[in-house]
């Protein structure tokens, strides 16, 4: 009855704000003014289906001008910050600021001039076959407040009946008329001037693949002929009578010229051809000696004699991009002057500094109670050996404190340093290989060596190396191949309290135990979010993880009790995929849904029971099931989490399932509401975990948890706050795993057993 009385009394103070807003801004209004509080078009067609009337009456709406004041939570809160400002004396006061940075002016009936908005909607509905529209408009005032009716008649649309390519027999009438199969415009379809655009530049972008350097879209004609009768319309594709001589040639490539040291204050000097070096069909012109001329081989895509062509145009633009050797990459083409048609083409590079030196600082927070920073100093070295490498080294270290009063004093410390040094080619023995597309492909070669203690339990120290490749496809689509990765891990120091746990607890001991992986790592991405994160999208990642494959068919078969051993060291022998697939759907301009599915498996074999704990699965916390803690949950059904040290529970098989509504609610803040649900399982059988092995039962040991958050876009870096809690817990006894109807929010001692919050950078997924 209580909580019924203060949910009616908020309501009521809600609806009495609005009220008072509502007033505010009519309050300050001009005498005889109305406040204009939008447009809504009625849309009257004879053969439109009602999808297609609600879409066109969407769309005619947003052509109306103009915009009336925006609404926050369904009042103009910018309109009552102007009027409440009153008349300030400077605009960088606080209510200066208020009037005139975040307030609106009101947007009032006489700013609407119905006449000129009459003629834009019926120009677009002409613009759409509809050459027998009418529009009407019709005002209606309510309480000082003023909103405007179109009343539109479509009439019928007119659709296409024939396309013809009307042009003559000459190089570019020849070039016109081969694109006519794949013509954009097809009989039946509706007249629509913005489909012809589409179609001129169709016919463009085939021109320029072809030669037709100097061609534009605006040479191009498309007659419609409305007077043939039964609503439909002929279009005849033509080229301007006074298309100049120049867009009618086919031009190829006489020269290419590429300055390596070009300045955007460039006077007429840097850009002469003085000192050009040829190599294998252009010329350098480098006069520091600073790059080798086989670092422009691969990247530019022109040879004297080859036909211009748009394509390569812009593959050799993003390669000299991809190099990240160059900040600034400009070029241009100018007629060769010769008595054919050629083009000279000119390359401008401006080079970043050989040499930088970068200080990274960065927060960290866990849902195991962890907050923390990391220091990160990073020196790169440019062009190191002259044909665009890079050499890097990272040193850093950080620091995570346990704020849990249960678990204080167990921080976390970590440090080390990495070189990398990375060739902008292929580096592959006795074989040249090239990739096509605009992405330059890399070799990587990687040292590194981390150092991890954890206060009061142990201190681990670990040595990486790999050697592989790196290149993108697409702008979608990137391949990661490692064909050497090297990992050995091991213990320097370890707490009696923490070998005394691993005595008697295994999950503890694998923890510390050495691990000599030596294998391969291949990873596909494909990536639809790189155009924008309000999208329909679709994200994948694959990863195949191989160890000790090659090494065990070389030194034979070995078993858990007795290894085969490479330097006097067991090796890992495993073989691990992991899929992540997301889908992002847009439900609105401010809304989307998303989606995601990991799925990982592993197979140890031969040297290895499990797989090593480095390369296992966890799940639990910011990113994965927000309702239970970093790495606390499962294998299984095991309940690794009854100990006061910090649980580290890990597993051969992952299986997780994420949904989040994200919606922006004012500002920069955002709100989610999500469900998760997963868990990891072991491979084999372990007696000292009871229920972590995978079985066929395995989708009735899903954890499940649900919450809401908060988002706080600020462009540069999103800060999100979660708060979860659990809806299924596998590890009860079965039948007592669904844990809804002991949801009680009221209950303190339930908040804290249950509740966890989250705080992180970044989107979950």
């Amino acid at each position: 009855m209580e909580k019924g009385k203060r949910i009616v009394g908020a309501l009521i103070i809600i609806a009495w704000l609005m009220s008072m807003a509502s007033c505010s801004n009519i309050k300050y209004l001009p005498a005889g003014e109305s406040l204009y509080t939008g447009a809504t078009v009625k849309v009257q067609g004879p053969s439109l289906s009602r999808k297609q009337r609600q879409v066109l009456q969407e769309d005619l709406a947003a052509l109306s001008r103009p915009r009336p004041n925006r609404k926050m939570l369904g009042m103009r809160i910018r309109l009552l910050a102007y009027n409440l400002a009153g008349h300030p004396k400077k605009e960088t006061s606080l209510f200066g600021k208020m009037k005139y940075k975040f307030g609106e002016p009101p947007v009032v009936l006489s700013d609407v001039n119905l006449d000129k908005n009459n003629t834009i909607l019926a120009n677009n509905l002409e613009n759409r076959g509809f050459f027998k529209a009418s529009v009407t408009a019709d005002t209606i005032i309510r309480r000082r407040k003023a909103t405007v009716i179109y009343t539109v008649k479509t009439g019928p649309q007119y659709r296409i009946d024939t396309i013809a390519f009307e042009v003559d027999s000459s190089m570019i009438g020849s070039a016109i008329r081969t694109t006519a199969p794949k013509t954009l415009l097809k009989p039946g379809n509706p007249f629509n001037l913005e489909m012809i655009k589409d179609e001129r530049s169709r016919i463009d972008a085939h021109l320029k693949e072809n030669g037709f350097y100097y061609f534009s879209p605006e040479y191009l004609i498309i007659e419609a002929d409305s007077t043939i009768g039964n609503n439909k319309v002929n279009l005849y594709v033509k080229l301007k009578p006074g298309t100049p001589s120049l867009a009618r040639q086919i031009y190829t490539i006489r020269d290419v010229f590429v300055y390596t040291n070009y300045s955007l204050n460039a006077t007429s000097g840097d850009t002469s051809k003085k000192g050009a070096l040829p190599y294998k069909g252009y010329y350098l012109i480098d006069r520091g000696k600073r790059y080798k001329p086989k670092l422009f081989e691969q990247a530019l895509q022109f040879n004297p004699g080859d036909v211009y062509n748009r394509t390569d145009h812009n593959t050799s633009l993003n390669r000299l991009v991809n190099l990240g050797v160059f900040k600034f990459v400009k070029n241009r083409f100018e007629p060769a002057g010769s008595t054919f048609a050629q083009l000279d083409a000119f390359y401008y590079l401006t080079p970043y500094p050989k040499k930088s030196l970068r200080l990274e600082v960065t927060g960290t927070t866990k849902s195991n109670n962890l907050v923390g920073s990391q220091l990160t100093l990073a020196w790169r070295n440019r062009n190191t050996f002259k044909a665009g490498e890079l050499f890097s080294i990272s040193a850093y270290g950080g620091a995570e404190v346990q704020y849990s009063s249960a678990l204080k004093g167990y921080n976390v410390y970590r440090g080390g340093i990495e070189t990398q040094l990375t060739f902008p080619r292929f580096l592959v023995p006795f074989v040249q290989v090239n990739t096509r597309g605009g992405f330059v492909p890399k070799t990587n070669i990687l040292l590194a060596y981390d150092l991890l203690n954890k206060q009061k339990l142990y201190t681990l120290n670990s040595f990486r190396a790999s050697y592989g490749y790196s290149w993108k496809e697409s702008l979608y689509k990137e391949h990661t191949l490692n064909p050497i990765s090297i990992n050995y891990v091991r213990p320097l120091t370890v707490s009696a309290e923490y070998q005394d746990s691993a005595n008697k607890n295994p999950t503890y001991a694998k923890v510390i135990e050495k691990q000599f992986i030596l294998g391969s790592t291949y990873n596909y991405m494909y990536n639809e979010l790189v155009e924008g994160r309000n999208i329909n999208a679709i994200y994948f990642s694959g990863t195949i993880d191989l160890s000790g494959n090659l090494f065990g068919l070389v030194k034979g078969g070995g078993s858990p009790e007795k290894p085969s051993l490479i330097l006097n060291n067991a090796f890992a022998q495993y073989v691990k995929t992991e899929a992540d697939f997301r889908v992002y759907r847009r439900l609105g301009d401010n809304s989307t849904w998303a989606n995601r599915i990991i799925v990982g498996v592993g197979y140890p074999y031969g040297n290895s029971r499990e797989i090593p704990f480095i390369k296992q699965f966890f799940i639990g916390g910011n990113n994965s099931i927000r309702a239970f803690r970093t790495r606390a949950l499962g294998p299984g059904t095991y309940n690794g989490n009854t100990t006061t040290l910090v649980p580290d529970q890990s597993g051969d098989l992952k299986l997780e399932l994420n949904t989040e509504l994200r919606a922006k609610l004012i500002s920069i803040v955002h709100g989610a509401v999500f469900v998760d649900a997963g868990n990891i399982w072991l491979y084999r059988n372990n007696p000292n975990k009871p229920g972590a092995a995978f079985s066929k039962d395995f989708l009735n040991e899903l954890a499940v948890g649900t919450g809401v958050g908060l988002r706080f876009d600020v462009s540069i870096l999103i800060l999100r706050l979660d708060l979860a809690f659990p809806l299924r817990k596998p590890y009860l006894p079965e039948g007592q795993r669904w844990v809804i109807d002991k949801i009680d929010l009221g209950n303190s001692r339930w908040r804290k057993d249950n509740m966890v919050f989250n705080l992180a950078i970044g989107y979950p997924f």
